[in-house]
């Protein structure tokens, strides 16, 4: 017997343990650097933004080189009555070679366009960068809201309980009401609902963190409980606003779009100079049947491109340039305005927040948990109505859950105005 027990006993052990190595990996603990890490590594559309800008790094070298020179073969002057050759003395059968050459300039200038081009996607990566690392660390603090909120609702679920009980002790020797345990019991019922609710909220959550992350929606995450909850000091709302205008990379994205519409502006009045062409044609000739010897003709050829048509062509190029230069300025225009918004509601928001965790931790929060044990010991000897310790608890529950989405608030705005800087360090 004591030896079918041990054996029992490994077995089960034995079992636990490679539970435990099993759903240990599936429920790894992932903190924030991890996801951010995860996210850069792994996003679908960030790497679909990044071989965007490898496809146009691509283009500016194919379009700063001459045409491809065309190659050809000609028979001039050939007798259809027989197909000879040698019978007229104007036969000529040999190859040929051509060129375009663009107006002196315009190369370059197309060339200097797509470069500008391919500089401005590289922008618009790191700005998806930021963005993408934006709306991780929403989401990832969301969800440790939400795992704090389940812990708080579950802690005030079990003192419920505590005070159902006593109203239930204190019913059963007829000191108090049976309305004090059903108004318990309503109460929990509420706090059950609000957990369901809490869980399901968690599980969509985590389903949009997965999708930033690369992985499938139903993976399983699992966040640390603890983190540090002091807050940096952040710069001035001027200084960032300086910052953003040298880092944020939007705004460069934008400035090198400027610079490629002038570019083209600048080829469209190229477009007033005609384009050459030139070619070289070599003819054989074969020797009469006489044996008289017959020379080679060579011939060379240059056309150019004449733009007859330049009040309905080259010139309405030149207008469409220059309006899309100027939507160029205005859209930087925009965008700057956009990013000021930004940061000046990221600070506005990160200040009450901050300033709300303290009032919360350091003043409401520690009177309400005083509020309650002074109800909960004068309801126990029949001073305090149980209406008004429900109350109380409720309040604290309240108070707790706006301490924490006040701390997650304030990470949040912390994230968002980094990523409209464009730069982390923005602390004093």
């Amino acid at each position: 017997m004591s030896r079918r027990i041990t054996l029992k006993s490994i077995a089960i052990a034995t079992l636990l343990f490679a539970c435990s190595f099993v759903f240990g990996e599936n429920r790894s603990i992932l903190d924030l650097q991890q996801a951010t890490e995860l996210a850069l590594q792994n996003n679908p559309d960030l790497a679909q933004m990044r071989a965007r800008a490898q496809a146009l790094a691509a283009i500016p070298s194919q379009v700063g080189t001459l045409p491809d020179p065309e190659i050809s073969f000609s028979a001039r002057n050939l007798p259809v009555d027989t197909f000879n050759t040698a019978q007229e003395n104007m036969t000529q059968i040999g190859p040929g070679i051509s060129q375009q050459f663009p107006f002196p300039g315009k190369l370059a200038l197309r060339e200097e366009a797509a470069t500008f081009e391919a500089e401005a996607a590289l922008d618009n990566v790191i700005e998806a960068r930021w963005w993408l690392l934006r709306h991780v660390k929403h989401v990832w603090w969301q969800i440790f809201y939400l795992d704090h909120a389940l812990q708080i609702v579950e802690d005030n679920q079990n003192l419920l309980r505590q005070f159902i009980q006593i109203a239930r002790t204190k019913y059963e020797v007829g000191k108090g009401l049976q309305q004090d345990i059903l108004l318990a019991q309503l109460e929990l019922s509420n706090l059950l609902d609000q957990q369901l609710i809490l869980r399901n909220t968690r599980q969509n959550t985590i389903a949009q963190l997965n999708t930033l992350l690369g992985q499938a929606a139903n993976q399983v995450i699992e966040l640390p409980h603890e983190v540090a909850e002091i807050l940096p000091t952040v710069i001035s709302e001027v200084a960032l606003y300086q910052q953003a205008e040298s880092y944020r990379a939007l705004l460069a994205s934008k400035r090198k779009s400027i610079d490629a519409a002038q570019v083209r502006l600048d080829l469209a009045k190229k477009d007033y100079y005609p384009d050459f062409n030139l070619g070289a044609y070599y003819g054989f000739r074969r020797d009469q049947p006489t044996g008289i010897d017959r020379d080679d003709f060579l011939t060379l050829n240059l056309s150019m491109r004449i733009p007859v048509f330049l009040d309905r062509k080259q010139a309405k190029a030149v207008d469409q340039r220059s309006s899309e230069l100027l939507q160029q300025k205005y859209a930087l225009d925009d965008e700057w305005n956009k990013v000021r918004t930004q940061i000046s509601q990221s600070y506005n928001d990160f200040q009450r927040a901050k300033e709300q965790m303290v009032l919360f931790k350091s003043g409401i929060i520690p009177q309400a948990r005083q509020t309650v044990a002074s109800m909960l010991a004068g309801y126990q000897v029949s001073q305090v109505d149980f209406l008004n310790l429900i109350r109380s608890q409720i309040a604290l529950l309240n108070h707790e859950l706006k301490y924490w989405n006040a701390f997650t608030e304030a990470n949040q705005a912390l994230a968002q105005l980094a990523a409209a800087v464009g730069k982390e360090d923005i602390y004093e």
